[in-house]
């Protein structure tokens, strides 16, 4: 199956490494609490609610949900970009009641852009307590698998194909005007900002499947 593939190469990725300069491609974690009882652990496509701080290489505090903002912890979907690179690397495999430490070297976080108060080239440190875990609306497998060129977006030729295979795995006859329709439907119904594809937030946000 391709979710268990894609999260077994991105879990390789994420290694715990002592302090110092990280490669690109690293997110150095640290478990700080982990609960003695585990019934479930994060996996790609489920939706997560934290509370976190971020804080700058020389121990300043940058942002914290407890006291920034509305003060509620976040939601997000794990593993579709929604977040940094280094949580969507780093929060894998956690259990609800965990607490992690998380540092980002710039190529996982906000890069050389960086973004509002967050200067370019900035390694960060995230303090994460994951607080529960859901399913997600829809399968981040699924996605996965329509997604023909990996660019997080569906298009109308992607979706068609997707209905052509499903109808030939139930041994339904070929009917590309049926398919045309029911592709035609899916954007009217999916493409909210009307830009010609189906964005990974799109498709993870909408309860009705495709």
């Amino acid at each position: 199956m391709l979710l268990p593939a894609l999260s077994w190469l991105l879990s390789s990725l994420v290694t715990t490494v002592s302090p110092g300069k990280l490669s690109e491609a690293e997110v150095a974690t640290e478990v700080l609490h982990r609960p003695f009882i585990c019934h479930r652990k994060t996996k790609y496509g489920d939706m997560l609610m934290v509370h976190h701080d971020g804080y700058f290489e020389n121990g300043t505090m940058f942002h914290s949900s407890r006291s920034s903002g509305d003060k509620q912890p976040m939601w997000f979907t794990l593993g579709i970009r929604q977040v940094l690179k280094g949580w969507d690397l780093g929060l894998q495999g956690m259990c609800a009641g965990e607490k992690r430490k998380l540092v980002l070297p710039p190529a996982l976080a906000y890069g050389k852009e960086g973004k509002g108060k967050i200067p370019p080239e900035s390694t960060l440190t995230f303090i994460v307590e994951l607080l529960d875990i859901r399913n997600g609306p829809r399968s981040h497998e699924s996605f996965q698998e329509m997604d023909l060129n990996d660019d997080w977006r569906l298009s109308r030729y992607e979706v068609k194909e997707y209905l052509k295979k499903e109808h030939e795995k139930y041994g339904n006859p070929p009917n590309d005007t049926l398919r045309e329709k029911i592709m035609e439907e899916i954007f009217a119904r999916e493409d909210e900002n009307k830009d010609g594809f189906i964005s990974s937030r799109e498709f993870t946000y909408k309860h009705d499947e495709l």
